[in-house]
């Protein structure tokens, strides 16, 4: 798993400036959460903001029926619980560990008091909130407008994209994701997310392996999508 902090430049910590991110580490406590340890519940009352440093987590939501919906995959610079914490709300989704994760947590009153002495994170934030916002539009359109196909050639774009490790065969998804977790983000059932990566597979677009994914060619699979 890539545990360096160069890679999300895009992200919450990475838009810090030195002093911001001192002061954020300040009033911090240090967590580690073994893999498939729970960050944060559904519908508990928020107590707490992480900021995700090594290791990788999922978003997901459970729905009346009992089903269970993949939101999004958190990374290194990552913020969680920002939303529910500062507008005082229960919580929205759980987050669990998918590895080994290392984390520094603040509870939400210090973190009001780090912004009110920070203003401008608090534009960070929005941005970072908008951005997530988008890309849940977007998701929302692709489950209308594309077939299964389309939608998990979609998800492993991006997937390379982000947690992409450069290899002989290509770029390796250097994230442990089941079929099932894939199914859950793509919208789709376990036996046509199955199906699609079969086809995938088929036109020599991807390699795999248990937990693991190799994009043979990211522009060609980009088409696809």
């Amino acid at each position: 798993m890539p545990d360096s902090h160069a890679d999300y430049d895009d992200h919450f910590l990475a838009r810090l400036n030195a002093d911001e991110a001192a002061a954020l580490r300040s009033r911090a406590v240090a967590r580690r959460f073994d893999r498939g340890a729970t960050l944060m519940h559904q519908d508990e009352v928020p107590g707490r903001l992480i900021v995700l440093e090594r290791g990788h987590v999922k978003v997901t939501t459970l729905a009346d029926d009992g089903k269970e919906s993949v939101l999004a995959f958190r990374g290194p610079g990552d913020l969680l619980g920002e939303i529910s914490a500062l507008g005082g709300d229960p919580r929205c989704a759980t987050v669990r560990a998918l590895e080994p994760v290392e984390a520094i947590a603040m509870a939400a009153a210090d973190f009001e008091s780090f912004l009110e002495d920070h203003p401008r994170v608090a534009l960070v934030i929005l941005r970072v909130v908008i951005a997530r916002l988008r890309e849940a539009d977007r998701q929302q359109f692709e489950f209308g407008a594309y077939q299964t196909l389309g939608r998990v050639a979609k998800r492993l774009v991006a997937l390379a994209e982000r947690f992409g490790e450069p290899c002989d065969a290509g770029v390796r998804i250097a994230l442990s994701i089941s079929q099932e977790e894939l199914a859950g983000w793509a919208g789709a059932s376990r036996e046509a997310t199955s199906k699609a990566l079969h086809d995938l597979r088929a036109m020599s677009l991807i390699e795999t392996e248990r937990r693991h994914i190799t994009v043979r060619d990211v522009d060609e699979l980009r088409r696809v999508a």
